[in-house]
């Protein structure tokens, strides 16, 4: 029913997080983009988990015969979501003592003025 579509959309949103770490010259912006990215693979696991006509995957509500969604995918997607908060709370941080250090977000500014 879904087919491809959501594969689609994780190139998409990778493409779109990729290319605003590269292009942008913000700090708080490439660390959205690093978000962006993140939610991304997030997406991707959880569609590899799809089963069409799947359930619930709890064995005691659905019976030995129900066809199930996966759910080893879904719990390395709450892992992800877990290591990527954590990972976004340091980089923010490493940004706020890079603008208290340069008084700038501006990463060729900031190269201007390490040297």
């Amino acid at each position: 029913m879904i087919g491809n579509a959501p594969f689609f959309v994780v190139g998409l949103l990778f493409l779109a997080g990729l290319t605003a770490i590269f292009m942008e010259k913000n700090l708080i912006k490439i660390a959205i983009a690093i978000g962006i990215i993140s939610s991304a693979v997030n997406l991707f696991l959880v569609a590899l988990g799809y089963r069409a006509g799947g359930t619930v995957p709890i064995h005691f509500l659905a019976g030995k015969e129900t066809l199930m969604v996966l759910p080893t995918p879904q719990a390395m997607t709450l892992t992800a979501i877990v290591i990527s908060l954590a990972t976004t709370a340091f980089l923010l941080s490493l940004i706020m003592l890079v603008y208290r250090h340069y008084g700038t977000l501006d990463v060729d500014e900031i190269r201007r003025l390490r040297g």
